[in-house]
């Protein structure tokens, strides 16, 4: 009988999807989460924009009521949930002309953003433009398909050789900084003139505060055609649906149909239930502007706060953050909030042009929100 041969190791790949993205900048805080989390009164979390009020009793029953889903959903969604996509972007966005082909359901706003690149068929040589300071997925999304990102102060700056997919973001994460409807339509101008299909991310649309933040659909900025453009919205921020990951694409038909069958064959669907609780959460206006008085309160009282305590606020006029500043290293700024309980996330996350800034969330309960207006007033 010959020698039992030895097992083989299992390797990964010599070129690994990982070693694309950068250090997941999260992991970095939890040592300032610790020390915050030490402090007597308990830690008042203002890092991560995750609401924390219930989700609204009307979508609660319709999600139940449609638990009973034993079948596969479709990636498209159902008809019903179609209607409710476009009769929300022509009431809310202003968007015209919408036919179900316009909309597209998808899996929380993160997995688009993600993903997108690769399911566009991306890859080297292409580049991906992305604002300065930014949500870091819009980075990761264009690693992820081996092509290059790069960043912009203003878009119709940059070199449009190669550039295949253009992000906007406003209301902006993290600033809070919202475009102009000039703004806006120079930018989707110029993207046409260069043939760079333009995604906008606008998930905090309904969040302005200072401002009243338009949707690159309105016919004001892109003159009654969808061509070239696709609108980003989600359920997370203006519903507290973050939980049942419901988003949405609104615009260019042909470009939705092309990621309609590109998600069909990855299985990319809504679960029936939460399709369900989508229909009725668009439907429903008052619990949008009950949200919204809730987060209002929270924003003045962190906001005397903080500019209290000798900061100050830049942008903010619109999302769930205060952008703000010491005029100090951000490490700095969150290692002496953390020693009060209070953990807020570095400006650095976002870009370098962040280093010297934080951003604070105001998605804490109200007795959170308290506390931390208490220590920093101490």
């Amino acid at each position: 009988m010959g020698a039992a041969s030895t097992p083989q190791p299992v390797t990964t790949p010599r070129a690994s999807l990982r070693d694309r993205l950068p250090a997941f900048p999260w992991d970095r805080l939890e040592p300032y989460k610790a020390t915050a989390a030490a402090h007597a009164d308990g830690i008042v979390d203002l890092s991560v924009g995750t609401p924390v009020d219930p989700v609204p009793a009307v979508v609660q029953q319709a999600l139940t009521a449609a638990a009973d889903s034993p079948g596969y959903p479709t990636v498209w969604g159902t008809a019903a949930l179609r209607d409710a996509l476009t009769g929300w972007a022509g009431s809310r966005l202003g968007a015209q002309g919408l036919a179900h082909t316009n909309v597209l359901p998808v899996v929380g706003s993160k997995e688009l953003v993600a993903w997108l690149p690769t399911q566009l068929g991306l890859g080297p040589g292409d580049r991906v433009g992305y604002p300065r300071l930014a949500y870091p997925t819009y980075e990761v999304g264009a690693r992820l398909a081996g092509a290059e990102p790069v960043v912009y102060d203003e878009p119709w700056e940059l070199d449009p050789s190669g550039l295949k997919l253009l992000w906007l973001n406003s209301p902006s994460n993290p600033t809070g900084r919202v475009l102009g409807a000039d703004e806006l339509r120079r930018t989707v101008a110029w993207a046409r003139e260069h043939g760079v299909l333009l995604f906008s991310d606008e998930c905090y649309l309904e969040l302005g505060w200072e401002a009243d933040p338009v949707s690159v659909l309105h016919p004001d900025v892109c003159g009654g055609s969808l061509d070239g453009i696709v609108a980003v919205h989600s359920l997370s921020k203006r519903s507290n649906l973050a939980g049942y990951r419901s988003a949405f694409l609104v615009g260019d038909a042909a470009v939705l149909g092309e990621l309609l069958q590109i998600r069909k064959h990855g299985g990319m669907m809504i679960g029936a239930p939460v399709q369900a609780a989508t229909v009725v959460a668009l439907g429903d206006t008052a619990h949008v502007a009950e949200q919204r008085e809730r987060y209002a309160r929270r924003r003045t009282a962190l906001r005397a706060a903080f500019e209290g305590a000798g900061f100050r606020i830049e942008h903010s006029e619109a999302s769930l953050y205060l952008w703000a500043t010491r005029d100090e290293p951000c490490w700095d700024t969150v290692a002496a909030l953390a020693e009060r309980g209070i953990l807020v996330a570095p400006g650095e996350f976002y870009g370098p042009a962040g280093e010297r800034f934080v951003r604070i969330a105001f998605t804490a309960t109200d007795e959170r929100v308290a506390a931390a207006v208490r220590r920093l007033a101490e």
